[in-house]
């Protein structure tokens, strides 16, 4: 900890803490870990509730991160390095696939579009609404939902702590926390997520999360088609976006949930066998 600024070495050793736990975690137990006095402790946890860092849960008795945390990570998703790594990736994919192709990384409760691929000779691309820079509901988005269901719970509860937090573009869609929470565990059985005219009528995606280092939610991968124009089977642009996931999991040294990127069969196997 730094001798000169021991209030702000401690509040990025909580947030490290933090970024390293399996789930929520208590006051006195952080402060047992970081040996920090608990008044202390709790005094800087009140401090980084308040900024958005940290998030308290009172059924729990216990705090996590917080929104402001994740944007910053985010932040740190949208450099350069992410979209050179990416782009061969997703621009393989869309001239594969022959349709719309996309990376998207979590902005707080957003997805934030970081490159958008179409082939060279697509005859209606797919609307500007999922353009670079563009933000749309996480909780909507096939690109959004993929990574949410590799969050833990009190995070993705954090995102989403009211009921109007869930917006609504066209009627369909999770509208409560419940339902966004089962919907991305079913998505995450199957291993893809799907979003099927819940951002724009006559619009279909297919999303796969891929992973850093530490086995965390980086990035995700998207493939965007037009439903009443497109020929391709659902089951080839699964495998495309997964396949794509797993090549920029490895081409940022990431690592994935054992046997994640197996086939269907595979992943439920390891599964049982765990």
């Amino acid at each position: 900890m730094s001798s000169t600024s021991p209030a702000v070495g401690r509040a990025l050793d909580v947030l490290l803490y933090f970024a390293s736990a399996p789930g929520p975690v208590a006051g006195a137990v952080l402060a047992r870990d970081l040996g920090i006095p608990r008044s202390s402790a709790y005094h800087l946890l009140e401090v980084m509730v308040e900024r958005g860092f940290v998030v308290h849960l009172p059924e729990q008795r216990a705090y996590g991160l917080g929104v402001a945390a994740f944007e910053v990570g985010s932040a740190y998703l949208r450099h350069e390095p992410l979209e050179l790594l990416a782009r061969p990736i997703v621009k393989r994919l869309a001239a594969n696939v022959r349709e719309t192709t996309h990376l998207g990384v979590l902005h707080g409760a957003e997805s934030l579009y970081l490159i958008k691929e179409q082939p060279p000779l697509m005859r209606v691309p797919v609307t500007s609404v999922t353009d670079v820079g563009v933000r749309l509901p996480a909780h909507l988005t096939a690109n959004g939902r993929s990574m949410l269901a590799h969050l833990p719970f009190s995070q993705v509860r954090a995102l989403f702590p009211a009921t109007g937090s869930f917006i609504d573009r066209t009627g369909r869609g999770p509208a409560t926390l419940s339902q966004l929470q089962s919907l991305i565990a079913a998505e995450k059985r199957q291993g893809w997520a799907e979003e099927d005219g819940m951002i724009a009528e006559g619009l279909q995606s297919v999303a796969a999360c891929a992973f850093d280092h530490s086995g965390r939610p980086y990035a995700a991968i998207s493939i965007t088609r037009r439903k009443d124009r497109s020929n391709v089977p659902l089951e080839t642009l699964v495998s495309a976006a997964r396949r794509g996931a797993q090549q920029l999991t490895k081409a940022v040294s990431g690592r994935a949930p054992e046997g994640w990127f197996a086939s269907p069969q595979g992943r439920r196997a390891s599964a049982h066998g765990s």
